[in-house]
């Protein structure tokens, strides 16, 4: 039966106060992840709130047992946790801020968990404007797929407040194969981008390998079981070569969010001196990419991209590509 967001307020377990474990737990943002994110936690018996920008996003959900809210500050307000999953730095900032945004209906005692991917330094100043209103803050991105996200085997990388970490561990191991803490909001976030720098980058020269053995008379199935069972095959690879085959039509990672990585990667590294020159030509196909049609394609359409181009594009200007 529906329930409305109002109706079980007041129910739950104060967490911090150490009633009991986490049972009441909010959503914000019901995109591909979010609501796989949701869906898990309520098949592992937890009560879960959820809201979104756009509510049909939500019917399935609620349809489930889950209870819809009708803000992300109404969210707050009813559960133990509340949990984040929106796509950048600007979506982050609209959930959290305002009279109807997160931060409104935190209090002592809750636990905020971010798990999008943004700017370590935006997940920073978010966390201190959290302990301002007496909460804490667990900064939470994730690297997995959306299989791995149903089937609660996604890496996650936390960073922030250590006693809060220890209370939503358990909460996180749900949504887990591995949950590793590395210290503050930043150092997780910064992980999470070294890892997609190597995603984006190794799809890309895997896609050149490929294309390079295909044009010399390959036949592709070929090239990619060679490929895949040498050195070079990680399990990233594995998992992803039959999208090379067929690409499909719901993304797994689309362009957009991963050129959104690489960017945050890429602004992070100028600000620590870091040189990235083979993020910056990912970069660039990227936009390529964007440029051909493909924004919301999985990123195994860079394949499709590079058999596009003009063999004579220079490399380097690829990297200084923008958009």
């Amino acid at each position: 039966m529906w329930r409305s967001c109002g109706e079980r307020r007041g129910v739950h377990q104060i967490i911090m106060g150490g009633a009991g474990p986490v049972t009441t737990i909010g959503v914000v943002g019901l995109g591909a992840m979010g609501s796989r994110i949701a869906g898990r936690l309520a098949s592992m018996g937890n009560e879960v709130y959820v809201t979104n920008r756009t509510r049909a996003k939500a019917d399935a959900l609620i349809g489930r047992g889950l209870v819809w809210c009708d803000s992300p500050s109404e969210t707050a307000r009813s559960v133990d946790v509340v949990i984040s999953m929106v796509t950048d730095s600007g979506a982050l900032e609209a959930v959290t801020s305002g009279p109807a945004g997160i931060l409104s209906g935190l209090s002592a005692g809750k636990v905020y968990v971010d798990m999008s991917t943004v700017s370590p330094t935006a997940s920073r100043a978010l966390a201190g404007r959290v302990a301002a209103r007496g909460a804490a803050m667990v900064a939470a991105p994730v690297s997995g797929s959306l299989p791995a996200a149903e089937q609660g085997s996604l890496a996650v990388i936390a960073g922030g407040d250590p006693g809060a970490y220890a209370l939503v561990e358990p909460l996180l191991r749900q949504l887990g194969r591995t949950v590793t803490f590395v210290g503050d909001n930043g150092h997780a976030l910064l992980l999470k981008l070294a890892i997609n720098i190597s995603l984006g980058v190794q799809m890309l020269a895997f896609s050149e390998g490929l294309l390079l053995a295909e044009r010399g008379g390959v036949d592709r199935q070929v090239a990619l079981d060679v490929l895949t069972s040498s050195a070079i095959g990680s399990p990233m690879l594995q998992a992803r070569a039959p999208l090379l085959l067929d690409l499909p039509d719901r993304a797994w990672f689309d362009v957009t969010q991963m050129q959104k990585d690489i960017r945050l990667a890429l602004d992070s590294a100028r600000a620590l001196k870091v040189p990235l020159p083979s993020t910056a030509v990912a970069d660039g196909l990227l936009s390529s990419a964007r440029a051909g049609g493909y924004a919301h394609r999985d990123i195994a359409v860079l394949l499709r991209v590079l058999s596009e181009m003009d063999a004579t594009t220079e490399v380097w200007e690829l990297g200084s590509t923008t958009t």
